[in-house]
Parts: structure tokens; C-alpha cells; sequence
């Protein structure tokens, strides 16, 4: 059976009856879609009388009627409060107009003075201009997401901006011959740029933005706000139309509804602007309490797709504020969000890794290429002001935009972040100093196909002194390397255990997992730094087996120990891993490893368990793709992954102690009744005692107890 049909198949089982009715008629509207042209688009929207667009553009350079974020005063007083933020846009804009773009971790690309909107010059094809209906993005050669990049046209705010900023006619200019030739070279419906609601969605937030910063260029005539807005109305009825639903009703979502929430505000000469503002809103609070949970944490197990997710809302959010009343339950979503953010980043911790990450924008204000959580909780402040975004939010250019235009006042920020745990999102914080241990007791992700999460149940990061030491590796690729992204969620390649060399979720596709493992979380306590879960992804084994692992961090001691209970029946291999920073080296030492930065050691980690074992490495190997570190998509570099593998009859356990200073000696023995670990580090002697048939009952004696 071929892998294409076998996705379609996994996909079948994913689907509910209800969303398999609505989907075999979706699929009956695309058999026979077919492109349309401009006029026809126009007609659709405004019926065959012509509309004042002369009398409409009058309105829209003054603002009248819609909220305004992007305009020229506001700029002059950005301008003046943070001048090197004001020269990154410009630079960026130059970029532009020079013919240069990069995405992700791809190399930049040369578009030419002519930009063609369906050449990918990296992966030297051009996209093929029939029914965006009859492309299948997933079995081409190039990388839909490159493509799809170029066409969301987030470049032209950098434009608008820099008009603003200077008042050289040359940006604004540049902005209006790409929009211009975009809508000559992508009639409705034709091309990979019209493939799926979701393109059309954050097009036209980054094209009604642009336009609002343009409305002041002598460029923009009637005749082409004409065009741009017939563009922004088709675009906006296909976010409605073929809004995504049922199992896919993710981030894809939310970035619909806010495409079609956008042009509505801004441009409510269109017709059924009011109707699709009312529409969008009301599905928009609907899914923002799906999506954010109620400790603040994303629904999609995936920190990227939750700030991406947030400031999709705090768009739609800001321009209700300015100009109507917006939703307290929006305003709590997008609160609860920067508290649980802040909760991960603390005052100096780095950034968390879980879940996908694709560098996705909502709107890109700024020239950064990978937004980071504190920038994010900078942006979220803005909006809707919180003590803890407060203390974790750093300024960016976005933030300034958003503050300005709602005139935020600034809130006295939080305590220091201390452990806590988020009992929906499933994540653990534990706490010591300058130490950050992170361990995820959540679900795989979101829906039944979990799109973006990571096979990572139960696995335990470490940053220490703001730096990561054993982290999520990254995502990788999407559509690039198909091999490197099947490697980047897999179990084998995060701090978890893997058993029989099986994932722990079993895969169906590229963005989507057929069987999801369950996790019980048996005990929480912050104050003691214990946590005890378990999960039953490798109960479809032929001889099922149930992984438990506590985790005990006490805050008043450097040790770590983590401990890994395999039960169940017969014989299996396991292997439990710790992915390292690229920063990182590791040297095996007795039975674990040494762990130094530029030469210094930063960490030891023992191995011990109750069948024969051996330690387990690899870096930056070709064949399994493990022992690789990615920051960005489509971009990957080697890293160490270090860890222990062992086989034997169930049960039996795993240790893994983790300090600053080495241990050694480490001995390990189970009954029904206890687990017992004894060794020593540097010379002081340890021992812990775990009580199995008792939730949390684990007990770590030192020294100085």
C-alpha cells in the first residue's frame, strides 16, 4: 500500500461521521472548483453596480469608520522612543527592495526585480498556476511552505512602515507594484497561494495591515484600492467558506477567523463586513477557551503555535478595543496565556521547546525571525497588561505599535517565577536557584490528529544559569527532510524512554498521530520537587508495558534523579535518552557521562538500573537522523544525545542521577514494595527509596538529612 494512500487512510480513522459528511462535500465543491477572475470576484462582492471607489478611499485615508493602529503620527512618536527598532525595520525594508527574502532556516533567495509569486528559486520550480484545488502540496518536490511564505506578502508591513518612517515614496511604491502583481499573477483560486483558508487568512492580515500604513502614499489611487479591496473581500469569504473544522479546527482556525475579523474591521465598505465581524468574533471566543486551556497553557502542546495562536487574538482584540468593546473572555484567554508563559521563562530561563515550531507570524511588525517567549509576553502586555508578562515581556517594535495605539499603561510586574505546576497543559516547573527543571505530564496534542505535538510523554528538560543543558531538540523540518521530521518527534529523540524502539504515539502522518498515549499523573508536589506519572502508549505492544517515572528535584539540593519503572510482562529493550544543547560536549565516564561547555563542566549524569545495561550515544548521525539540534526549520546542526540502553525481563528500572558533580557506585534494586537507589557523589553518600504502591511516596536522604 503507498504511503499516500496510507495517510488517507489514518486520516479516515481521525474523522468523526459528522466530519466525514462534511468533508465529502467539501471534497464534492472542490472536484469541480475552478479559477475565477477579478471582475467575477468583484461582481461576487459588490454586485454589478461599481462602487465610489474614489468616495471609499476618501474614507479610508481618514480612518473613518474602522480602528487604526498603523499611521503616520504614531510612527513619528516610535520613531522617537526606540530608534534602533525603528532602523531594524528600515534596514529590513531595504532587504526587500533589493530582491531579498529568507525564511526559515533556508538560505535567502534572489526573487529578481520581476518577482514571479509561483517561483521557488531555492528548489529552481515554479508552482503550477491551475485549481489550487487540484495541488497536492504533500507529494511535490519543493517545499510548500516556501512558497506559501513568499505569498503571505509579510514583507509589506516592513514596507508600509519604513514609507512611514522616512516618507521615501520608493517603500510605498515597492509595496503597491507587489501587491499589484500578485493579483495580476493569482486570479481566485489558481496556484498554490489560494490552497487552503488559512493562506488567505494571514495574507490579509499582513495586506489590511499594510494598506492602513500606505493610506497617506500619493501611490495608492482609487483604481488599486478598488483592486485591493476586492483581493482582501475574496480572500475573506474564503476564510469563512473554507474555514477549517472538526479535527483540523487548530491554530489553522483562529487564523482564519482573525483573517476574516481583520478585513471586516478594517474595511467595512465590504459587503457582509458587519456579518463576518459578528461571525468570526463569536467562533474566535469560542475557540480561544478550546485552545487556551484553563491554566493558560496551549491546547496544541506546542509553545510556538500558542504565541502564534495569542497574538492572533491580540490583533482582533486590539482593533475591538479601539474602536468597539472586545470580549472579557478574549482579554482572560490572552491573560491566562501570559501567565502561564512567564511561569516557563521565569526572570532568566531560556526558551521552552515542546511541541512544533515553524517561525510562524501573525503579523510581522518587526524583522526578527524567530519569535521568542519573552518578546511575546512583551506583545501580550501591551494588549491586555498583566503583572507577569509585565516581568518576563521584553520591548519590540510590535509591542510598541500595540501599546501606542491603546495607550497601555505599564502594571508593576510579579514576583519572581517560583515552581508551579499547570495541571491542563500538563506541565511541571520545579525550581532552584538558577535552576529549571521541566517535566511534561501532558496529552500528545490537539484533537484526534494532534498535529504539532511530539512523542515526549513524561520527558524531563534542564536549564541551568539561563542555558540549556538536555532540551527538546527542535522540529527540524516540515516538507523539506521527511526523514528528519519522523526523527525530531519521536520518542527515541527527547528526554523520555523508549521502549522496544517504539514510539510512544504511533504515527499516521506527517501532521497527524493514529494512537495517542495516555498520561496518568499520579502526584504533583512543587514545594517537595517530586512528580510521579505514568503513560500507556506501549500498551499496544504484544506484551503491553506500562512507563512510570518520578522525578525528584528537591529545590534545597543540586541532585536530580530521575526514575524509570517498566512493568508489565515479558522481555523488552529501553532506552532512555537526554538530548544536549549544541554547546555541549560528552564524554563518557564509568557508567555515565561528563557534560562541559567551552571546556567547563556543567553537568554528570550516573546511570544505574536492575538489568545489565550500557551507556548510549550519538551525534549528528546521517542514518538514524538522532543527535541533531534544530532552531529553526529546514535547518539543523549536530548535538549531543547521551543516555543509557538496556533489555530484560519487566519489571525493572532505570536510574538516572543528575548534578554538577559526578557520581558514581550507583546501585538500583526493586521489589513490589520499594525501589532503592544508593551511590555516591563526590564522596558523600546518597540514597533514595521510592514506595510504588503509594502516589509520590519518594524519599531522598543525604547527607545533610
Amino acid at each position: 500500500m503507498s504511503s499516500h494512500l496510507t495517510w488517507y487512510l489514518h486520516r479516515l480513522r481521525a474523522m468523526s461521521g459528522q466530519e466525514m459528511l462534511w468533508r465529502s462535500g467539501r471534497l464534492r465543491q472542490r472536484l469541480v472548483a475552478k479559477p475565477v477572475t477579478w471582475e467575477f470576484s468583484g461582481t461576487a462582492r459588490f454586485g454589478r453596480t461599481r462602487p465610489d471607489w474614489v468616495a471609499l478611499l476618501r474614507d479610508f485615508r481618514a480612518g473613518a469608520g474602522r480602528p487604526v493602529i498603523l499611521d503616520r503620527a504614531r510612527a513619528a512618536r516610535i520613531a522617537d522612543t526606540a530608534p534602533a527598532e525603528v532602523a531594524a525595520v528600515i534596514a529590513a525594508a531595504e532587504r526587500v527592495l533589493s530582491g531579498q527574502v529568507r525564511y526559515f532556516g533556508y538560505p535567502p533567495a534572489e526573487l529578481g526585480p520581476l518577482i514571479d509569486w509561483n517561483r521557488d528559486p531555492l528548489a529552481e520550480i515554479r508552482w503550477p498556476s491551475v485549481s489550487s484545488e487540484r495541488i497536492d502540496h504533500r507529494t511535490t518536490t519543493g517545499d510548500p511552505k516556501w512558497i506559501w511564505e513568499l505569498n503571505r506578502l509579510q514583507h509589506l508591513p516592513w514596507l508600509a512602515q519604513a514609507w512611514l518612517f522616512t516618507g521615501e515614496a520608493r517603500f510605498a511604491e515597492a509595496a503597491f507594484d507587489h501587491l499589484d502583481s500578485w493579483i495580476e499573477q493569482q486570479p481566485p483560486g489558481a496556484g498554490i497561494a489560494w490552497r487552503g483558508a488559512f493562506e488567505c487568512g494571514i495574507r490579509s492580515i499582513s495586506v489590511g495591515f499594510a494598506l492602513q500604513g500606505l493610506r497617506d502614499a500619493p501611490g495608492l489611487t482609487a483604481e488599486r484600492y478598488g483592486r485591493y479591496v476586492i483581493m482582501l473581500g475574496e480572500s475573506a469569504h474564503r476564510c469563512w467558506v473554507e474555514r477549517s473544522l472538526f479535527s483540523s479546527a487548530n491554530n489553522h482556525l483562529i487564523g482564519e477567523l482573525t483573517g476574516l475579523a481583520v478585513v471586516a474591521m478594517l474595511f467595512p465598505e465590504l459587503p457582509g463586513a458587519a456579518n463576518w465581524q459578528r461571525d468570526a468574533l463569536a467562533l474566535l471566543v469560542e475557540h480561544a477557551d478550546r485552545q487556551l486551556l484553563p491554566d493558560g497553557a496551549g491546547a496544541e502542546q506546542a509553545i510556538a503555535y500558542q504565541l502564534f495562536t495569542v497574538e492572533l487574538l491580540a490583533l482582533v482584540y486590539t482593533l475591538l478595543a479601539l474602536k468597539y468593546e472586545p470580549p472579557q473572555r478574549l482579554g482572560a484567554a490572552i491573560a491566562r496565556s501570559s501567565r502561564f508563559l512567564a511561569l516557563l521563562v521565569g526572570d532568566a530561563d531560556p526558551q521552552p521547546r515542546f511541541g512544533d515550531d515553524d517561525g510562524g507570524f501573525a503579523l510581522r511588525l518587526g524583522p526578527e525571525e524567530i519569535r521568542t517567549v519573552r518578546d511575546h509576553l512583551g506583545i501580550a502586555d501591551a494588549v491586555v497588561p498583566d503583572p507577569a508578562a509585565a516581568r518576563a515581556g521584553t520591548a519590540s517594535i510590535t509591542a510598541a505599535w500595540l501599546r501606542d495605539a491603546l495607550g497601555s499603561a505599564a502594571v508593576a510586574a510579579a514576583d519572581p517565577a517560583g515552581s508551579g505546576y499547570a495541571p491542563d497543559g500538563g506541565l511541571v516547573v520545579l525550581r532552584s536557584g538558577r535552576r529549571r527543571v521541566i517535566m511534561d505530564v501532558g496529552p500528545l496534542g490537539y484533537l484526534s490528529i494532534a498535529a504539532h505535538g511530539h512523542a515526549d510523554a513524561l520527558s524531563v528538560t534542564l536549564a541551568e544559569d539561563g542555558a540549556e543543558l538536555i532540551a527538546d531538540p527542535g522540529t527540524a523540518s516540515y516538507y523539506g527532510h521527511p526523514d528528519w521530521r519522523v526523527a525530531h518527534r519521536s520518542t527515541r529523540a527527547h528526554p523520555t524512554v523508549t521502549v522496544d524502539e517504539q514510539d510512544q504515539s504511533v504515527v499516521g502522518g506527517p501532521f497527524m498521530w493514529s494512537a495517542h498515549a495516555g498520561v496518568r499523573v499520579r502526584a504533583v508536589d512543587p514545594v517537595l520537587g517530586i512528580v510521579d506519572a505514568e503513560h500507556d502508549g506501549y500498551h499496544r505492544l504484544e506484551a503491553p508495558v506500562t512507563h512510570r517515572r518520578w522525578l525528584i528535584a528537591p529545590p534545597e539540593h543540586q541532585l536530580i534523579v530521575v526514575v524509570d519503572l517498566l512493568s508489565g510482562s515479558g522481555v523488552h529493550s529501553a532506552r532512555v535518552s537526554w538530548p544536549l544543547h549544541p554547546a555541549l560536549t560528552a564524554d563518557p565516564a564509568g557508567n555515565g557521562h561528563l557534560i562541559h561547555r567551552e571546556g567547563d563542566p556543567v553537568l554528570a549524569l550516573a546511570y544505574g538500573a536492575t538489568v545489565p545495561f550500557a551507556i548510549d550515544q550519538a551525534r549528528g548521525d546521517e542514518n538514524t537522523n538522532l543527535g541533531w539540534w534544530s532552531e529553526r526549520l529546514e535547518a539543523r546542526e549536530p548535538a549531543w544525545l547521551v543516555g543509557a540502553r538496556c533489555s530484560g525481563a519487566t519489571p525493572f528500572v532505570i536510574v538516572t542521577v543528575l548534578g554538577a558533580t559526578a557520581s558514581h557506585g550507583l546501585l538500583v534494586s526493586h521489589t513490589d514494595e520499594a525501589i532503592r537507589a544508593r551511590w555516591r557523589t563526590g564522596a558523600a553518600p546518597y540514597s533514595l527509596v521510592i514506595d510504588p504502591r503509594r502516589d509520590g511516596a519518594a524519599l531522598l536522604s543525604t547527607p545533610d538529612r
